[in-house]
């Protein structure tokens, strides 16, 4: 019997994001060459250095053939990505999270690529109170952007043959300090309160439960499953993140309020419930995936940010910058013309 040819080169969607600028270093590190691709809606802001990489400039939905000659596996983490975002135009959602991801991944199945790991999202849950749930809970999805990431998972699940894997990364709610750094995503943006405004302001009751995973442990479930062997990869769908991190958010508070003493918890005027609520289970990831073990915990995670915001200097311009919340960047692309409505390049782009 032939010996199993081991995942070499890498093609990572979506490489200057959030999840991108950490995951891509990762994989250089573990030794696979790594080729990114973006569209570069968010390529000028960097909280903190970059590794630079080779970058395909190219909207995932623009895939062509050429673009993967000589890849054995693809990490796709492009899509609009997060809710408020796929509200903006619940079907342009649709076309880049859903139809381009799998356009992307027939194409790539097409061209021999082996593997294709798919950025899913605990969102999916949608509202479940009581016990934990794991990957074969009812998904009801209550956004864009969850509907998005089922209807992906369920297509991609279609297209699995035993020369092209498919596996489904249901990532918790990320934390941590990336180049490309968002203030949209619960931990930071507390945090980044705390360290500017000097009080820890929620905008709900703080009550919703939340699973929450580091940005560098969602790099370490890409690791793995590119190192596993085709016995070992794991097909179907994986929740990510570190056993007992489902913490309400009203917890992340006290988190960030241990790591920057002296700053209060307060309510905004918008503070009231919110559906999306969910604890889930990460026993499969843990007892299924050869060498993953996620290791960041919720208060060494709000003392990362402490520190890294002590160290950088940050200040209320660069917190309240569009390039560093999603929403508000595309938003600001598309007000001064250089994205269209449909986040094509506009006309100031292309004068540019």
């Amino acid at each position: 019997m032939a010996q199993e040819r081991a995942i070499s080169n890498v093609l990572v969607t979506g490489s200057e994001g959030y999840l991108g600028s950490v995951i891509c270093p990762m994989l250089a590190d573990e030794g696979f060459d790594v080729v990114g691709m973006d569209v570069g809606w968010f390529a000028t802001g960097a909280l903190v250095p970059v590794t630079r990489r080779r970058v395909i400039p190219r909207d995932v939905r623009d895939v062509e053939a050429n673009d993967l000659r000589g890849i054995d596996a693809i990490v796709h983490l492009a899509a609009l990505s997060n809710d408020p975002l796929g509200a903006l135009d619940p079907v342009l959602t649709m076309e880049i999270n859903h139809h381009a991801t799998v356009r992307l991944a027939r194409i790539a199945r097409g061209q021999g690529v082996r593997r294709f790991i798919f950025s899913s999202s605990c969102s999916i849950y949608g509202e479940s109170d009581g016990a934990e749930i794991d990957e074969s809970a009812p998904m009801q999805p209550l956004t864009a952007y969850a509907k998005s990431k089922v209807l992906a998972e369920n297509d991609l699940a279609a297209l699995i043959t035993d020369t092209f894997r498919v596996t489904s990364l249901r990532n918790g709610t990320a934390f941590g300090i990336s180049p490309r750094q968002r203030f949209d995503v619960v931990l930071p943006n507390l945090a980044g309160c705390a360290h500017v405004n000097g009080e820890i302001r929620l905008t709900s009751d703080g009550s919703p439960w939340r699973p929450l995973v580091h940005v560098e442990d969602i790099g370490r479930a890409v690791v793995a499953c590119l190192r596993a062997n085709d016995r070992e990869f794991p097909g179907g769908a994986l929740n990510v993140g570190r056993p007992g991190a489902n913490h309400q958010v009203r917890e992340i508070a006290d988190a960030v309020g241990r790591a920057s003493p002296d700053c209060p918890v307060t309510f905004g005027p918008a503070s009231g419930p919110d559906r999306r609520t969910y604890r889930v289970s990460f026993r499969r990831i843990t007892e299924e995936l050869p060498g993953f073990a996620a290791t960041w915990t919720l208060d060494a995670g709000a003392a990362e940010c402490a520190h890294v915001f002590a160290k950088i200097g940050l200040d209320r311009a660069t917190f309240e910058d569009p390039r560093y919340t999603r929403l508000a960047m595309l938003r600001h692309l598309m007000e001064t013309g250089r994205l269209n409505d449909d986040l094509r390049p506009g006309r100031a782009e292309a004068v540019a």
